[in-house]
């Protein structure tokens, strides 16, 4: 029996770098850790928008709880990547889609 398919989860797309590594270290030589945009997303809304997890949760279309697992799994990473000098790469999924509010800027 295969679990159930992945909701989904709004965040907001990705518009700058997507892989961030310690100074004068060669790539070829770096572990690398991920960290899902899902995480990225939930970290943003509830560390720097200040928001509240129920609030995140709704703006991501997902739980409460999933908020505070995407939370404690995205901040591990981030840290494992700084204290023990890794890479960190931003990767999505198929379950990722911009939020309804979210128009992209065509240029004329």
């Amino acid at each position: 029996m295969s679990p159930r398919p992945r909701k989904w989860r709004f965040c907001r797309p990705l518009m700058g770098e997507v892989f961030f590594k310690p100074q004068a270290v060669p790539m070829s030589v770096l572990e690398i850790v991920e960290l899902g945009q899902d995480e990225l997303e939930a970290m943003r809304l509830c560390d720097c928008e200040e928001l509240e997890q129920e609030e995140a949760a709704k703006r991501m279309n997902v739980s409460r709880g999933t908020v505070q697992r995407l939370l404690y799994s995205g901040r591990k990473k981030v840290l494992e990547a700084i204290l023990n000098n890794k890479a960190l790469r931003i990767v999505g999924g198929e379950h990722i889609i911009p939020p309804p509010w979210f128009r992209r800027r065509r240029c004329r």
